[in-house]
């Protein structure tokens, strides 16, 4: 009796699992995605997308769900929540949509503010089918040189200087070149970066399980004898890295995509993770950053929803239950109220908590405990600059540039920011360099005979705060005398890599973290929102910074969620929505993943078998033509179980029998048919950097039938694909 009731017991569980992980319908498809379209150039039809101003008339009817900041992690929310069936309204208090991803056009020149390059957007990779998902199928990306950072430390005589390149196999064989007597800390730094890359999505999952479950497993110890990525997420940078080498410059190379935290603040799995998000190559998208949020915006749009720009959200409205049931936006000197069912804020835990929700809400424990567990991120300091003349004129190249003025990362930046105002400008001991003209392809349709750059550092929110309660453009001569203190010091610096530079400038401006509490909204001018230090990546930690917050019906999105940068930040627009909808739309992305791969093995199969059809007859040994049946691929991925006909006949290989070159011998139609084996020559057959045949096999025989021949087991492994086909025929080259 009890073993039925378990049994029972057993099979609801598994139903009702199976149900909530594949029995809701999918906000993503393979068909949603179509051909890039040609590039809109013209800007009046561009800004009818992200720049359209906020009014009445244009919400949508019947919200479901409102966002507030079109940053990417709000716009990855709202596009897969409208893809989802969801009624969206995105809010964006700037005048124009795209948060860090947008771009400026002042007197001829195009900057990016916050998108500089992105990583893992290779083939097939799961960023790669987000952001195809999110756009369906227009964003497209150019990939940088393999070369894509140079890393400088020393200054004048004493200044080295190290490259990385991209590569599954080539970044670690290039840092071994540059570090010939560090491998077993090399070695070791990638065996983390192997588990960090294949692990996050165990610290994910705790966003998505119940905060209790989640909870649990991190106390008791559970997780960690899961995975070693838990305890990872807790160990300090530069301790790790203090036990791995004495080498300073290698410490630099572990932790040099610095985003405002000392290595001795920062956790090792996030160092190793923006190390590994480039290693199979860096991109950028084509047409420029603010590709991402038009095409994005259209998506959303495409489904019902808006997306309406100087529209800022002064409140989020709470009902007596303690549930957010929309905002209060300035519309001039008024307050008008937006009403949906589900609020989802993109603009910082900090805004959202301290500045959003009302007063008697705020004091609340839960909300307190929340707001307690992060800090106020350090502030940016952008240089934009402008030069007449071309990348090649001008000597600027795709490949990013990081300064560093020594090689102790953690006193350099905390004897920095230990400094007064006025020392600050001159002891600037870090900078980032790009150059967006030179990476998108485009840029000279758009903007022809311009180059740009972009310089960036940290500075602190104290140093421009006497200044808060001025004027955007308006805040006086000391304030510009100020800024361009650190202005001149960062250029001057560039020079010195690009001296071409300095005679062709014809515009700068810059940004001070005041800037960005005015175009980004920003608070303290802080880019990267909360701080990423290593309390807040504690697996306990991870788990308790969740979508869902006290406040019923209100979520959040975005950088605060999971991590920084693009990639971060859409995966917190992913986690949001996957919170929203109660359904975890990662699974949905990976099997996604699993189709794409299968068509491109498919794909693959297919031109390998016409290259072999193609070389056969060039050798005129093929009589007869070779048809490649469309679900042979489940049977062989790598070139499909194939068939011969000649005349009426069909010819199969038999079960367990592999050809090679082969040449039809007479039929016997009383006997099997026998095709002759012939060993292939290197010379005659190479083709393509392979010998361009079937594997090698003693037998040839083939039975004739009706029905297509089973595979044997070598032909059956999965994913092998052309890489397989290659390797069997390299196989034959010492033949």
């Amino acid at each position: 009796m009890w073993l039925l009731v378990f049994l029972a017991w057993l099979v609801i569980w598994a139903g009702g699992t199976y149900w909530y992980l594949f029995g809701k319908p999918s906000p993503f498809s393979l068909e949603s995605v179509r051909p890039p379209g040609p590039r809109e150039y013209d800007q009046k039809k561009r800004d009818k997308v992200i720049k359209q101003g906020f009014s009445l008339d244009k919400v949508p009817q019947n919200l479901d769900v409102i966002v507030i900041g079109s940053g990417i992690g709000g716009l990855t929310a709202g596009a897969t929540l409208a893809k989802a069936g969801k009624k969206v309204l995105v809010l964006e208090q700037h005048d124009q949509a795209g948060g860090c991803c947008h771009t400026y056009v002042e007197k001829g020149f195009e900057f990016d503010v916050g998108l500089h390059y992105i990583g893992q957007l290779h083939e097939n990779s799961l960023l790669r089918i987000a952001f195809d998902q999110l756009s369906e199928g227009q964003l497209e990306f150019q990939e940088l040189n393999q070369h894509f950072d140079t890393i400088q430390i020393g200054l004048g005589d004493e200044r080295r200087e190290y490259t990385m390149v991209s590569g599954k196999t080539e970044m670690k064989a290039h840092l071994l070149k540059q570090f010939p007597d560090e491998r077993k800390a090399i070695e070791t730094f990638f065996e983390i970066m192997k588990v960090s890359a294949k692990k996050t999505h165990y610290l994910a999952t705790l966003k998505l399980i119940p905060r209790w479950v989640s909870l649990f497993l991190v106390k008791s110890g559970i997780a960690d004898l899961v995975s070693p990525v838990f305890r990872l997420s807790g160990t300090c940078a530069t301790e790790l890295v203090n036990t791995l080498t004495t080498n300073k410059d290698l410490h630099v190379m572990f932790s040099y995509l610095f985003y405002g935290v000392p290595p001795r603040d920062s956790s090792i799995v996030i160092n190793a993770l923006l190390v590994h998000h480039y290693k199979r190559g860096a991109y950028y998208p084509k047409g420029g950053a603010s590709e991402i949020a038009f095409h994005i915006v259209r998506t959303i749009q495409k489904h019902g929803g808006n997306c309406l720009v100087r529209a800022p959200v002064s409140q989020i409205l709470v009902n007596e239950e303690g549930a957010a049931y929309g905002v209060k936006v300035r519309k001039g000197l008024e307050e008008v109220e937006i009403h949906a069912s589900v609020v989802v804020s993109n603009c910082g835990i900090f805004n959202t908590f301290q500045r959003l929700l009302p007063p008697e809400i705020q004091v609340k424990h839960d909300i307190q405990e929340r707001v307690n567990m992060m800090k106020h991120a350090r502030g940016s300091f952008l240089v934009f600059s402008g030069f007449d003349g071309t990348k090649e004129e001008l000597g600027l190249v795709s490949t990013n540039f990081w300064l560093f003025k020594n090689n102790d990362m953690d006193k350099s930046m905390d004897d920095f920011f230990a400094l007064s105002k006025e020392d600050a400008p001159d002891n600037i001991p870090m900078m980032f360099i790009t150059m967006p003209s030179s990476k998108d392809p485009e840029a000279q349709i758009r903007h022809p005979g311009k180059s740009c750059m972009t310089i960036l550092t940290m500075a602190k929110y104290e140093w421009f705060e006497e200044w808060k309660d001025t004027a955007v453009r308006k805040r006086g001569d000391e304030y510009h005398k100020y800024k361009m203190r650190f202005a001149k010091n960062l250029f001057d610096w560039a020079c010195t890599l690009f001296p071409k530079i300095k005679d062709k400038l014809v515009f700068q401006e810059v940004a001070t973290p005041l800037t960005n509490v005015h175009y980004l909204g920003a608070q303290r001018g802080a880019m990267y929102s909360a701080e990423h230090n290593l309390d807040r990546f504690h697996a306990e930690a991870v788990a308790k910074n969740r979508c869902d917050t006290p406040v019923k019906n209100l979520y959040i999105s975005g950088q605060d969620v999971f991590s920084c940068g693009i990639a971060g930040a859409l995966h917190g627009g992913l986690l949001c929505a996957a919170t929203v909808l109660d359904h975890i739309i990662y699974i949905d992305l990976l099997l996604l993943k699993k189709k794409l791969k299968k068509r491109k093995a498919k794909e693959l199969a297919q031109l390998a078998t016409k290259k072999l059809q193609h070389k056969w007859r060039e050798l005129g040994k093929l009589p007869f033509s070779l048809d490649f049946p469309s679900s042979s691929t489940e049977t062989w991925p790598g070139a499909a179980a194939f068939s011969a006909d000649i005349g009426e006949q069909r010819l199969v290989p038999a079960h367990g029998c592999k050809p090679s070159l082969m040449r039809a011998a007479p039929l016997d139609t009383g006997s099997s048919s026998q095709l002759d084996c012939l060993k292939p020559s290197r010379e005659r057959l190479q083709m393509d950097g392979s010998c361009g045949c079937w594997p090698a096999s003693s037998c040839g025989r083939l039975q004739r039938g009706g029905q297509r021949g089973r595979s044997s087991n070598i032909w059956k492994r999965r994913n092998a694909g052309l890489k397989h086909w290659r390797r069997e025929c390299s196989n034959m080259d010492s033949v």
